[in-house]
């Protein structure tokens, strides 16, 4: 049996950190339901640690209250929520029928020139990891792609190098 299916109930107190189980406690004021919850459980989970292991996912589930099956399921729909480690910043790459038509091809290949990764891959620093995404909702100005959660359109393989570009030291990029 996975281990994500093989957990007593009440072993999450010793696995979320305090800061998880405040959060996930804050969140759940808004929410008349707690399994209504588990998405943002999910999130907060990943916000402290950059991805959602399988004993994470137990350990959501036996917070909550919840079959384990259940917040795998939701962890699994979600392609915002990573279910193995990621790079510090994720490239999303739009490649719906609009983005590919306009070039998205070209910017995949920009992006295995510059960062030698491909989707689903890791940069070798760590930096990058390049994922696939079906729609940005930027159709009118493709091809389109979000790292660190902010949207660059209108983009050709020449303007995608400069955001490519490593921050300067002990800045965040943006």
């Amino acid at each position: 049996m996975s281990a994500i299916f093989a957990r007593d109930r009440g072993w999450s107190n010793s696995y979320l950190s305090q800061a998880e189980r405040e959060s996930i406690e804050q969140e759940a004021q808004a929410y008349p339901q707690r399994d209504a919850l588990c998405i943002e459980a999910l999130r907060i989970v990943q916000q402290h640690r950059g991805w959602v292991s399988d004993d994470s996912v137990a350990a959501i589930a036996d917070y909550l209250g919840l079959g384990a099956a259940q917040v795998d399921a939701v962890a699994t729909f979600y392609n915002l929520i990573f279910r193995q480690p990621v790079g510090r910043q994720v490239i999303y790459l739009c490649n719906s029928v609009t983005c590919w038509m306009l070039g998205c091809d070209a910017l995949r290949a920009r992006i295995g020139e510059e960062l030698g990764i491909d989707f689903g891959q890791t940069s070798a620093d760590g930096e990058y990891t390049l994922l696939p995404i079906t729609c940005l909702g930027d159709c009118d100005h493709a091809p389109a792609l979000m790292i660190a959660d902010r949207h660059h359109h209108d983009l050709d393989p020449d303007s995608l190098a400069a955001l490519l570009q490593p921050p300067a030291s002990g800045q965040a990029k943006e």
